[in-house]
């Protein structure tokens, strides 16, 4: 067993099974179901292709742990050689259905939990504690009834924004795990794609089921048993103290210094070396609009950059389709990236196309026609496509339709496995699904230039969680620079300096545009 760590620039939440993961209740549990067993079996008549045997915890954890009762009592039942009818949800407590033995499971368990308490497990609270503070969000999910009854008398009930379990399965006719339909539910409810969850589960049908959902992490916890059952997961630990949230790096934008007050350090940073200047452009370069089609560079701007782009090498990284962005960009000597990186440009018209992206074509057409049937009744939600994108924007759609326009581009982007969805400042986005960002995108540039070596400084500046990806690539060997924004709040964030919006981001390209041309004279 190994530790892991969350990434909260990765995982955008991480979504918490209830029993044997937060609380000790697996053993309230596993008390009702033999109780519930060892009773029925007792009484059940012999018959020569039935097994009898008392139930014991190794049938607990193969056939009952981590699924909806119904389906518990089924399974056990099967592996018995016993075949009960399903009945239906009003049979009484006992009768001889699966919901009426379910039924009663769940009064034996009350009775378990009235008489043994909930232990809440220290590492876990620990663990979601630290989460919270570097702004993860979390949720609880659980094939219970009796999950919000648990989280009460543990007294974790405010740890938790969202709450999928039994009572909520039920109600939206969700089936039970291994099918991820309760985690993508729990995904849906905090507003985050299942590519930026991590799941913590004790079951191999919650591991299942995330692993099946295409969650990105997996954490498989093995308190007790073997952990070979969890090999399903990504990693597996015997305690969530074994579970770090990363640190090393990242900060709240609240606490990264401003450029231009810290100045005299970017200088003697670059003094000497060769820098490369590497901008985003919506949100950085030029300042945000409602309407993405009348955002343009505002003209000092645009001089700086070309004065900059006559003495070191200048490249704008953008979501926007290529061409769009030379149009807007216009400044001869740049490099230009467009589609996060899928298709670029040089100043000497080399032109290079990210290959493994054309395959998803078919899926953004697609998903472009699907998407604009579909939102064509969203007052103010904008379909916009690129070669290798389809960005939806909802900055102009009404507050109670905003949730309406993401879960139906995610609902379609998470159907075409040839894509990925991504989230930035008002807009999902829909991408090739290949490992391929700005920050491969930026890397692939410096050498292609041939700026690589220790003295090189690569200098990036973004404003959104896409440019992420880039800061954390110039972490340790450049200047990575957040453009701020009153949208953005307090989030993590992989810059070491900010500046506030795009103005400030053209003074400060001045003053660097000054230092290069001292050291570099035309």
């Amino acid at each position: 067993m190994a530790a892991t760590s969350i990434d909260p620039l990765r995982h955008r939440a991480v979504l918490f099974d209830l029993d044997g993961v937060l609380a000790d209740t697996a053993t309230v549990h596993a008390t009702a179901w033999q109780r519930l067993f060892d009773g029925y079996l007792a009484e059940r008549a012999p018959a020569p292709a039935e097994d009898h045997l008392p139930f014991t915890g190794d049938d607990y954890l193969r056939h009952v742990d981590g699924k909806p009762r119904v389906d518990g009592v089924r399974d056990f039942l099967r592996s018995r050689g016993i075949r009960l009818p399903l009945g239906s949800a009003g049979d009484a407590a006992g009768q001889e259905t699966c919901h009426g033995l379910g039924k009663l499971k769940d009064g034996y368990f009350r009775d378990a939990l009235d008489a043994q308490g909930v232990a809440v497990f220290d590492d876990a609270i620990a663990l979601i504690d630290s989460l919270h503070r570097h702004g993860v969000w979390t949720a609880v999910i659980s094939a219970s009834r009796n999950c919000a009854a648990v989280l009460e008398r543990a007294g974790i009930a405010h740890l938790f924004g969202v709450r999928v379990d039994g009572v909520v399965a039920e109600e939206l006719g969700l089936p039970g795990k291994p099918d991820p339909a309760v985690l993508f539910e729990a995904a849906r409810r905090l507003g985050v794609r299942p590519s930026s969850c991590a799941v913590v589960e004790d079951s191999e049908p919650g591991v299942d089921a995330a692993r099946s959902g295409g969650f990105a992490l997996v954490v498989g916890v093995a308190r007790s048993g073997p952990p070979t059952r969890l090999l399903g997961a990504d990693v597996v630990v015997s305690s969530l103290a074994d579970v770090a949230v990363a640190g090393s790096g990242e900060r709240r934008l609240s606490d990264v210094p401003d450029a231009l007050d810290g100045w005299a350090e970017i200088a003697d940073r670059l003094r000497g070396h060769r820098p490369a200047v590497l901008l985003d452009f919506d949100g950085t370069l030029a300042p945000i609009r409602d309407d993405p089609t009348a955002v343009a560079l505002p003209a000092g701007t645009g001089e700086v950059l070309r004065v900059l782009a006559r003495h070191c090498p200048v490249a704008v990284i953008s979501g926007r389709d290529l061409r769009d962005l030379r149009e807007r960009v216009r400044v001869e000597d740049a490099w230009c990236a467009g589609s996060h990186g899928f298709e670029l440009a040089g100043p000497d018209g080399t032109s290079v196309v990210q290959q493994s992206g054309e395959t998803a074509l078919p899926d953004l057409d697609e998903a472009e026609r699907l998407l604009s049937t579909e939102l064509r009744p969203v007052a103010g939600a904008l379909v916009d496509r690129k070669r290798f994108a389809v960005a939806v924007h909802y900055r102009n759609v009404r507050p109670d339709e905003v949730e309406r326009v993401i879960s139906i581009a995610r609902r379609i982007g998470d159907a075409r496995p040839g894509l990925r969805t991504t989230h930035g400042r008002r807009v999902v986005e829909l991408l090739p699904d290949i490992d391929w960002n700005k920050g491969r995108a930026l890397r692939w540039l410096l050498d292609r230039i041939g700026l690589v070596g220790h003295d090189v400084v690569p200098v990036f500046a973004g404003d959104d969680y896409t440019d992420e990806d880039a800061l954390r690539e110039v972490h340790d060997d450049g200047i990575g620079i957040v453009v701020l924004s009153a949208e953005h709040g307090d989030r993590l964030t992989w810059a070491r300096y900010s500046v506030d919006g795009p103005r400030s981001l053209c003074a400060l390209l001045s003053r660097i545009a000054s230092l290069v041309q001292e050291g570099n004279p035309s």
